[in-house]
Parts: C-alpha cells; structure tokens; sequence
C-alpha cells in the first residue's frame, strides 16, 4: 500500500484570490478586500454596497472558467508534488462545479502538475472517506485552505493528517489556523517535509 495525498487547489497549488480581486476590479468595479474573511463580506461597489452571498457566487462562476488563466503556480508546489509523487499516489481534490474539471486538469498541465482532478461542491469530508475506500493507503493527508473542510474531513475521516495552508500571504495573515487540522504551514518546502514525516509513519492519524 502506498500513502495517498489529497490536495486542493486554489491558494494551496495555485493562486486565486489575487487574481480574482484583481479582475473584480478591471471587469466589475468591485474592490476586493484580503482582510474582510468571508468572501460575502470582501467585496464592495463603489457606492460602498457589500455584495450578498448570491451576488459572491455568481461571480465565482464568472471567474471560473473562463478567467482561470489569470491564475499563478504557489512557490514550489510543483517541485513538492513531484517529489511526493515518487511515493505516493496525488488527488486534487477541488471545489469546483463538475463542468470545470477538463479546465482545472489542463490548466494544472499547463503548469508541470498532471495528477488526477476530482471536482466537489460541498464538505470534502465524503469525497475524501471514498478516495479512502478506493485507494486503501498506508497513510493519507489531506492539504486544504479552508477550516470548513479539515471539520468534514474530521467528522467523516478522522484517520487522515489534515494539512492547513493558505499560499496567499495577504490573505494568510487575516486566516487563523483551522482548529481541526493537525498543522498550519503556508510554504511548500516546510509542508512537503511534514507530509513526508507523516508518510514515514505508515500509520493513519489518531482520531
């Protein structure tokens, strides 16, 4: 049995919320704002209006896919997956509408990461209990921006290490860390090091 890693995508292999404020702002004369937490409460008009959730989502929908080349490789990520990648199997696991995936695959190639792509809306926690079913690894850690879903991977997978990072620094200084994962690392020379540790294990994380 190998180990099996399952990692998001944006602000964990690549960057978005810099470059969807920035469109926001070019497009829609929407200022974004890094510190507002919530993404509902980051983004005004310029008659000082907050956007409410629906208005959020319809513009993430707008973003992807057809601005996702606007989007930049996080520092070493490359060079940590394929490292990883010589003892352990990779998903990217990412919250994307399903009609996304072939875009999320090819833009991923485009940047030196081909590894599988799986799409979710939701709590990550199911998906990642069926990656488990199907892969049966030795030991697997899941790496997400997001407290939201090292919870669900908690409640529903709590034998596997979870992995905080948020890659954006701007906005990594207003995210606290999650309270349910493991650790907290923003750079990808310190996580690969960490993910490893845990593989050396070979043994799943202590519920």
């Amino acid at each position: 049995m190998k180990p099996l890693l399952i990692t998001d995508c944006d602000e964990v292999l690549l960057h978005m919320v810099r470059h969807f404020g920035t469109w926001l702002g070019e497009e829609h004369a929407i200022a974004f704002d890094m510190a507002g937490g919530d993404f509902a409460t980051s983004m005004t008009r310029a008659d000082g209006t907050v956007l409410d959730r629906a208005e959020m989502w319809s513009y993430l929908d707008g973003f992807f896919p057809g601005q996702m080349a606007r989007q930049t490789l996080v520092p070493h990520a490359r060079e940590a997956l394929a490292a990883l990648a010589t003892q352990a199997d990779i998903v990217v696991l990412t919250n994307l509408q399903d009609h996304c995936r072939t875009h999320r695959i090819d833009q991923l190639a485009e940047h030196g990461i081909v590894h599988r792509v799986e799409c979710n809306q939701g709590g990550k926690g199911p998906p990642v209990a069926r990656l488990l079913a199907e892969y049966d690894p030795s030991v697997a850690v899941f790496v997400d921006d997001l407290a939201v879903h090292h919870q669900s991977v908690a409640d529903t997978a709590p034998q596997v290490y979870r992995l905080h990072m948020v890659s954006e620094p701007d906005l990594a200084i207003h995210v606290p860390p999650a309270p349910a994962a493991h650790a907290r690392i923003d750079d990808w020379v310190e996580a690969q090091a960490w993910i490893e540790a845990r593989f050396a294990t070979g043994r799943p994380a202590q519920a």
